[in-house]
């Protein structure tokens, strides 16, 4: 069962997406849905008032419909952004693992004509301080 902060968690991320929808209210919002959601209840005007005020959180096929309509993950929406990284900083010397960027970056360079590839390595080696003991 959802704790209170989680409702009201719950309920600023759906207002946050519904105002620039100029959806402000249970009703407009329960008539909004309505008109999206094929499911076998619709929503009541109270209901999607719970919602806003965070009261409750939607049942999963409507929270569904939500997701859907607002073009966003059904799993943030419910439950929020993942919590911080608690991943501590590697000791100097240790690599992280290559992130998809970084290989992607990689493969650019790789494809670069040799002089200019030189001088990418270059400029990250004294970026990066490897020549810095030697100034």
């Amino acid at each position: 069962m959802p704790t209170k902060q989680e409702k009201a968690a719950f309920a600023r991320r759906l207002r946050d997406l519904l105002e620039p929808l100029k959806i402000r209210g249970g009703t407009k919002l329960a008539e909004q849905f309505n008109l999206r959601y094929r499911g076998e209840r619709p929503v009541t005007t109270q209901a999607a008032h719970k919602w806003l005020s965070g009261a409750t959180i939607p049942k999963p096929d409507k929270l569904r419909m939500l997701a859907e309509w607002l073009n966003v993950k059904e799993h943030w929406l419910h439950y929020g952004p993942p919590p911080a990284s608690t991943a501590k900083p590697l000791a100097r010397g240790d690599k992280y693992p290559p992130s998809q960027e970084t290989i992607e970056l990689a493969s650019k360079i790789a494809l670069l004509p040799p002089r200019d590839r030189f001088l990418v390595e270059e400029m990250v080696e004294r970026l990066y301080g490897e020549d810095s003991a030697e100034e």
